[in-house]
């Protein structure tokens, strides 16, 4: 006789699912998801966790991380394998359960895949998988190679990096190679490009301007590059995704003006999506208390960006979040000159994004009445699982998905301290001090509770690298 027990039973629950979000329960075994729907038709299982009326959702997929930006305190290898651990640590906290990374370094990638695969599946908390950023030519080389290795989406940082924060080790593209990445992988299924859209020919002058007037304030690094940079450079992209009939994504994009153009783009059926990050919908330059902790690049803009953003997101224009989270230690980032020291010596890059994504969106987003449930769900999890490839093995609750799900509590609130990160570097962010109201208080990953009220109850490794095949064509 064939045991139909599930392993885990999760009822009296409010289950977002790709059909709409129903009353009832989802039942898991081997970690797959094996029943959906009113509890009296679920089977019996091992396990059960009462929801009581909470929401059920997939849990989030981070597509924009920075794994291994701790090489200023390790090499680049060892700091991968090091951040893969304390930071997807934070994530399960967070209801993260599947990471895309950048690999960076000036080295070719593909002799180097084994190694990469094998730092996450030794390291990690959840399954994962990787973008390439391509900044030298012999990148542009293996591009099909990397494709072969399960890598199918290569970020390109076009007229920027030219001057700014040489100590990442990034070179910069022109329009000649930025052609040529998008030529190469129009010919690839389900290959994107992912672009870094400032204008550094721009930045650069105004950058100098700033610093000659004495300027040091957080408000100074986002006229450093102002919005129009953020917006042509966009509009270039476009054109040469318009071009080569290729696909194109802009990651982190801040700026109203941004989503205006690549609305504009969109409406001409050029293959043009965007994503944005919670800092961006949550935050502005003129907060002054963030001091460096909020040097981000691109940089926080003002009141109406953030309200376009929203705008976008409701209307579709913006299809996907992500954090863009790197982290480094917090005297690294402050380049010891406290929180409120050299804007323009500090290092750029948000920390902890993995463990506040989801409460910023739920407080935000939900409990403000910005977004529903179901449009959160999709552009935090589901439209990142078909823009990367995953769906629907990740990204949704449905017969036959990986077990990867998230309870919340809408009324559940904590204020943002030292104690609420659980990652490498939990003393800063952009969120600290800021009281957010939404949070999880269980992380499912393959059908096992990892986090449960606060507890961690897992340990790192054993899990998957996610490889992205030909039958994970991008989301048109």
């Amino acid at each position: 006789m064939v045991d139909t027990t599930g392993d885990l039973r999760v009822t009296n629950a409010r289950v977002v699912t790709p059909n709409g979000t129903i009353s009832g329960g989802v039942v898991a075994k081997d970690g797959i998801i094996v029943g959906v729907g009113d509890e009296s038709n679920l089977p019996d299982a091992d396990r059960e966790i009462d929801a009581e009326g909470n929401y059920l959702i997939p849990g989030f997929i981070d597509p924009h991380v920075h794994w291994g930006l701790s090489r200023y305190e390790f090499d680049y290898h060892e700091g991968l394998e090091h951040d893969f651990e304390t930071e997807t640590r934070g994530a399960i906290h967070g209801g993260v359960t599947t990471v895309v990374n950048f690999l960076l370094q000036k080295e070719p990638y593909v002799p180097d895949m084994d190694f990469f695969k094998r730092a996450g599946e030794e390291n990690s908390y959840i399954d994962f998988g990787y973008h390439a950023i391509v900044h030298q030519d012999h990148h542009v080389d293996e591009i099909e190679a990397l494709a072969d290795s399960g890598v199918r989406s290569y970020k390109v940082f076009f007229n920027w990096y030219k001057h700014a924060s040489p100590e990442l080790g990034i070179d910069h593209s022109d329009a000649g190679r930025t052609y040529r990445v998008l030529d190469k992988v129009s010919d690839i299924p389900g290959g994107v490009v992912m672009f870094h859209a400032e204008n550094e020919d721009l930045a650069i002058e105004r950058r100098k301007e700033l610093q000659e007037e004495g300027r040091n304030d957080l408000e100074a690094w986002s006229e450093a590059s102002p919005n129009v940079a953020e917006a042509m450079q966009i509009d270039q992209i476009g054109r040469l995704t318009e071009y080569t009939d290729s696909r194109a994504y802009i990651v982190h994009m801040s700026t109203g003006e941004g989503v205006d153009v690549v609305e504009r783009f969109q409406d001409k059926g050029v293959n043009l999506h965007a994503e944005t990050l919670p800092a961006f919908l949550s935050h502005t330059y003129e907060q002054d208390d963030l001091g460096i902790w909020g040097k981000i690049s691109p940089p926080l803009r003002g009141e109406e960006s953030k309200k376009r953003l929203w705008e976008g997101i409701r209307t579709g224009v913006v299809d996907y979040v992500g954090t863009d989270h790197c982290p480094h230690k917090i005297e690294f980032k402050e380049k010891d000159t406290g929180k409120h020291g050299d804007i323009w010596d500090a290092i750029p890059g948000d920390n902890n994004g993995i463990e506040y994504f989801l409460p910023v969106m739920m407080s935000e987003g939900v409990n403000k009445n910005r977004l529903s449930m179901e449009r959160l769900v999709e552009v935090c999890s589901t439209n990142n699982a078909k823009r990367w490839g995953l769906y629907p093995r990740k990204g949704a609750i449905a017969e036959g998905s990986d077990a990867d799900m998230v309870i919340v509590d809408l009324e559940k609130s904590a204020v943002v301290d030292d104690d609420f990160y659980h990652t490498m570097e939990p003393r800063y962010s952009t969120f600290h001090g800021d009281e957010l109201t939404g949070l999880p208080t269980h992380t499912i990953v393959d059908g096992e509770v990892v986090v449960e009220d606060g507890e961690l109850l897992a340990e790192p490794g054993g899990r998957e690298y996610l490889p992205r095949g030909p039958e994970g064509v991008a989301l048109e």
